[in-house]
């Protein structure tokens, strides 16, 4: 077990463009080694509330965070990584990392937003200004992310709090689509791109009396925040202490039947639909997951080729199409299908599974 770390042992590690290659080769060389991820984002709040009859409410909150994620943009990604252990990575230097992402394509004087949310981002020292002239193209960043090895495998454990929306600025960013129009296709996505995670809002259903946010929740763990709050960095760290803290005092055991559960979304007297929890997409509908590392292997292949199919071929040649206007997960998931098709005999006798 080992210690929280304290605020002067820890570098936050900011990424704009001009550095977002040279942080994604660290990521890639820690991710083996350190395959917790906490994740917190910033965004410009809640601007739409869905009309109509819906029929419970998980898919009014789907529909509302659908909504927003589509039209909105993210201003700011944390990640903090960590071991089985909660140890961090130092990345050859005496300090503890975590990494925070500052996104260009928010326009305060342009985009729609919520002045509440705005106005706490201002409080607590975001520059939007900066982030205009010096932020990530998330496009580029969209890319990085898929051949980073932090997603796409089921080895790496997300780890968050409350986080449907999180999660969907994320997918944006892969698929380069909106959401899906249901929680299924949603979660089809998360389970391709995110096999393992856990919400530690849902885990606070099964500990005890625990209750509040995230800041709450570590004061009642004990946790000592580092950083300022609201920055996405900070947030992540705070996550990802807190989620160790929780899981030493209320749960000894294995956390899996825990997985796959995002707090407020597909969940029915807390406990998760698992037609959802062991699905991938196919070109045809849905099959079950065995053939998930398979198909992470030949996403990663095929965005590298895909570079290179731009380079030489030009638009036409990235058929797949990450970062161009072809980018799109059915076709992601055809060229899956057809080389799983290819490569696995054992393909052809799968049966689908209901999924309405």
């Amino acid at each position: 077990m080992s210690l929280l770390p304290k605020g002067d042992s820890i570098q936050i590690r900011e990424v704009w463009n001009d550095n977002l290659e040279e942080e994604f080769a660290l990521i890639r060389e820690i991710v083996d080694d350190y395959p917790y991820v906490a994740m917190d984002t910033e965004f410009p709040g809640v601007v739409l509330r869905p009309l109509g009859n819906f029929k419970n409410s998980y898919d009014y909150h789907y529909q509302t965070l659908k909504d927003n994620v589509d039209m909105l943009k993210l201003i700011q990604l944390g990640l903090t990584f960590s071991d089985e252990e909660g140890n961090l990575p130092t990345c050859a230097t005496d300090k503890y990392c975590i990494w925070q992402f500052n996104f260009r394509e928010f326009n305060v004087n342009e985009d729609v937003f919520a002045n509440d949310s705005i106005e706490l981002l201002r409080q607590s020292g975001i520059d939007f200004k900066k982030n205009n002239e010096k932020g990530i193209d998330a496009m580029r960043f969209g890319e990085l992310l898929m051949s980073s090895g932090i997603v796409l495998n089921d080895s790496v454990h997300w780890v968050t709090f409350h986080s449907g929306y999180d999660f969907g600025y994320l997918l944006k960013l892969l698929t380069c689509q909106n959401l899906p129009d249901t929680q299924a296709g949603f979660f089809s996505l998360i389970n391709i791109y995110f096999p393992t995670l856990y919400d530690i809002k849902h885990l606070m259903k099964f500990s005890n009396s625990l209750y509040g946010g995230l800041n709450k929740l570590a004061e009642l763990l004990e946790v000592e925040r580092v950083g300022i709050c609201h920055q996405a960095g900070s947030d992540s760290l705070l996550t990802s202490c807190t989620f160790r803290k929780l899981k030493e005092n209320f749960f000894s055991g294995s956390l899996e039947k825990y997985s796959g559960v995002l707090y407020g979304l597909g969940v029915e007297n807390g406990q998760k639909d698992d037609r959802m929890r062991n699905i991938v997409v196919n070109k045809h509908g849905l099959f079950t997951k065995p053939f998930l590392p398979v198909a992470m292997n030949l996403c990663i292949c095929i965005l590298s080729s895909n570079k290179e199919g731009r380079e030489s071929h030009g638009a036409e040649g990235a058929s797949v199409g990450f970062g161009s206007e072809q980018c799109s997960e059915t076709n992601l998931a055809k060229i899956m299908w057809e080389q799983l098709e290819s490569t696995d005999p054992r393909i052809g006798t799968l049966t689908e599974i209901d999924h309405t």
